[in-house]
């Protein structure tokens, strides 16, 4: 199996994995320069760089680095450490960068409106591929939408199950109405998706909330939706909000730390640092 087809597969089936890639050789070593293995996240592997110590530690290393997402550079000398001395290898030296390979996050946006139709391109120019849902064929269309990878008018509990959504998904609610976000919200929360957002006031966002519990889904479950969705940088037109929620799209997908949460306009986020009742 060539390393680099099933690299552009599982990016394509939307799994991350890690690639690990000799960078340099000093000395002899039971391999050479160019050398690689490709780790997917179950474990499994391709390809080899010699076998032995090495390749289990960069094994563990290609583990820690799928989960982290975020390289590493790993140097090993052959010839002074005895874990590394099989009988079979000389005493060389080589340094091993692993990196993570992520699969292209997909933001699916429901509703077609008009922040949808500015999200939909700041959110493609940030590296996202957007996906647009709504139940109107009149504003689900590729002509509003020329950005988007798909563009479906369905109706959202018919299309939803037909959605690639995993754990890289990003989930933004921007439909016509409150009973629209809160169909959507019900049927989101159920997802692994990354990240979830909805649009609307506190108060708004609080009243799906308590519908939604009503209907006994706990409230834990809504601990990890961002809502009302975005930053707090006053954003006030349809392009400055899709700036504003794909700038917190970002932070999620960076792992930018706990310092961009300090402008997060989520009440979740909000209740953490104040310690204000929900």
């Amino acid at each position: 199996m060539d390393i680099f087809e099933e690299l552009v597969r599982l990016r394509n089936l939307g799994q991350k994995c890690a690639l690990a890639t000799i960078v340099e050789v000093r000395g002899s070593i039971p391999s050479f320069e160019s050398a690689k293995i490709l780790v997917r996240e179950d474990g499994s592997m391709i390809g080899t760089i010699g076998g032995g110590c090495v390749e289990a530690e960069v094994w563990n290393a290609a583990r820690e680095v799928i989960q982290a997402e975020k390289p590493k550079h790993l140097n090993f000398n052959l010839g002074q450490d005895a874990a590394y001395d099989n009988g079979l290898i000389c005493g060389g030296q080589l340094d091993v960068f692993v990196e993570p390979i992520m699969p292209v996050p997909h933001a699916f946006i429901f509703g077609a409106g008009h922040i949808s139709k500015s999200l939909s391109k700041v959110a493609t120019l940030a590296g996202f591929n957007s996906v647009v849902i709504d139940n109107r064929d009149t504003f689900a269309n590729h002509e509003r939408f020329p950005e988007a990878v798909a563009v479906h008018a369905e109706e959202y509990e018919e299309v939803f199950p037909r959605l690639a959504i995993n754990e890289t998904s990003y989930i933004v609610i921007v439909t016509r109405g409150h009973r629209d976000d809160m169909r959507v919200l019900q049927l989101a929360i159920a997802t692994p998706a990354r990240y979830i957002s909805m649009i609307g006031s506190k108060r708004k966002v609080l009243n799906v909330i308590r519908e939604l519990e009503k209907q006994g889904i706990a409230r834990e479950a809504f601990e990890r939706i961002h809502a009302p969705m975005g930053l707090d940088i006053g954003a006030i037109s349809p392009e400055e909000i899709a700036i504003s929620v794909t700038a917190e799209m970002i932070a999620v997908r960076r792992n930018a730390g706990s310092n961009w949460r300090a402008l997060s306009l989520s009440v979740f986020d909000r209740t953490e640092r104040t310690g204000v009742s929900k």
